[in-house]
């Protein structure tokens, strides 16, 4: 009977791709922590996890090029623009710059926490899948 490694890692290898997608997200804000009228943005987690592919989720359309709407590039990388949402400031700065040092660090922080479990939940299950496999 064959496997689906799709199915057996379920969510959590899409979960891993957005996680990464945000936390390069949260970086870039933090490097433009000075720059005027730069704009923090983040993604919507939930939003991005769907547009991904995740199970449940409609067939993803495949686009050829990065002018399409929606889908995933032909290099087979999911679209998250869709879900790249400018943050809400508490308290824009004067020179029209929205990020929240303290709020980005730990927004940051949380992201990695939760890039930490997803790794390990799905080292886990491909230990288990060893352990199959080689029956050890």
């Amino acid at each position: 009977m064959p496997l689906n490694l799709d199915s057996y890692l379920g969510v959590h290898a899409d979960a891993l791709k957005v996680q990464s997608q945000r936390m390069e997200v949260l970086a870039n804000n933090l490097a433009n922590v000075d720059t005027p009228d730069y704009k923090a943005r983040d993604i919507d987690f939930k939003q991005a996890l769907a547009q991904a592919g995740s199970p449940g989720a409609s067939l993803p359309l495949t686009t050829t090029s990065s002018g399409h709407v929606g889908g995933t590039s032909a290099s087979g990388e999911a679209d998250t623009s869709a879900a790249l949402k400018y943050r809400v400031p508490l308290a824009p700065s004067l020179d029209g710059n929205t990020v929240d040092t303290q709020l980005e660090q730990a927004a940051f922080a949380d992201n990695t926490v939760r890039y930490q479990a997803t790794l390990s939940f799905l080292s886990a299950r491909l230990k288990g899948l060893m352990t199959a496999i080689t029956g050890q």
